[in-house]
């Protein structure tokens, strides 16, 4: 049975905090209870916790900014630094992508004028079309967002694999190593999606100037990227062992 560890930065009043873990294992079909949560503005997770679970999974952070930062932040970098050097695999979406892009060299910048939510059209790279996970997707996918942040400077050496209209970095994954990043949320459903954006109203109308009902009317399911976590994991299956190191 696969066990997962869900890093998460949410205040302890956040109303998706298991609505979070709910979604990662409907992605992963895998019962809620087989995800741990470990909260990060509480302190870093050891290394034998690490050791402990087959993967690690970051999504977003309600209320927390990779490029406000604040106090919580180093410790947060540090901990994605050694994800990093343990190559510990990883899937980060939204705030877990922008972290681990500024904990690895990478610049993150809040951006209004690039800020997406819904359901937005991304392609792949000529990198994201040859890699092994995501070249099912096909040259373009819809993929659930919700973003203010973004990583306008990837890591030094990551492969870009995916990107938007207004965002150019939507994905990357590091050569040799079994994490793979996304500013989209492959945990959302179009259900999920929406019952995230009306727990942060505001976001709404500030980024789309609609209301929620008319938000909600244009948003679409997004089959293909929902598909994603549940590939890596077999995909990290396929590659046991050693060969885990090489995705």
């Amino acid at each position: 049975m696969d066990s997962f560890l869900l890093l998460q930065v949410r205040n302890h009043d956040d109303p998706m905090r298991q609505q979070e873990v709910d979604c990662f294992a409907r992605a992963f079909q895998c019962d809620p209870r087989q995800i741990l949560v470990h909260d990060l503005l509480a302190g870093v997770p050891t290394v034998r916790q690490l050791d402990a679970v087959d993967m690690v999974v970051l999504g977003g952070s309600g209320d927390y900014s990779v490029a406000e930062g604040g106090d919580w932040l180093p410790p947060v970098l540090e901990a994605m630094r050694e994800l990093f050097d343990l190559s510990k695999p990883t899937f980060a979406s939204c705030w877990g992508f922008q972290a681990l892009a500024k904990a690895l060299g990478g610049e993150v910048v809040t951006d209004l004028g690039r800020a997406e939510l819904g359901t937005v059209e991304v392609f792949l790279t000529d990198e994201g079309l040859a890699d092994p996970l995501f070249a099912f997707l096909g040259e373009r996918f819809l993929a659930p967002m919700g973003h203010q942040d973004c990583v306008v400077e990837l890591p030094p050496g990551a492969i870009r694999l995916a990107s938007s209209e207004l965002v150019s970095n939507q994905a990357f994954r590091f050569p040799d190593k079994p994490i793979y990043c996304t500013q989209f949320h492959p945990e959302l459903d179009r259900h999920a999606l929406l019952e995230r954006v009306r727990a942060y109203p505001k976001y709404v109308e500030s980024i789309t100037g609609e209301t929620i009902e008319s938000f909600a009317a244009r948003c679409q399911e997004a089959p293909k990227s929902n598909q994603l976590l549940g590939r890596f994991l077999r995909h990290l299956r396929s590659h046991a062992g050693t060969a885990a190191n090489r995705v």
